[in-house]
């Protein structure tokens, strides 16, 4: 018998307002961000849900859930942090001109 991943879930909105929140209050990357986001999940910090409510829009902390997650949040981060780039070369750029 071959052991098979879980599908992987695509985040829900509510799942990146998550990711968004953990790296807002640590800003590191992975795997130190997923620290976050179980310490952030297993306090219920986040809207006062847990892992189970998390589960339910994409976010899964098991051990098969890892890559598929790892790989969403670095893009999500990095999409972050271009656009936040973005905004203070528009501000640099205003404030010069």
């Amino acid at each position: 018998m071959v052991a098979r991943p879980a599908p992987a879930r695509a985040l829900t909105a509510e799942a990146v307002e998550f990711v968004r929140f953990c790296y807002a209050r640590r800003r590191v990357g992975w795997p130190e961000l997923y620290d976050e986001m179980c310490a952030v999940a297993g306090r219920g910090l986040f809207r006062g849900w847990g892992p189970d409510d998390l589960a339910q829009h994409g976010i899964g902390f098991g051990l098969s859930e890892m890559a598929h997650l790892g790989s969403e949040v670095c893009q999500i981060v990095a999409e972050d942090r271009a656009r936040a780039k973005a905004v203070g070369t528009l501000a640099a750029a205003a404030a010069t001109a």
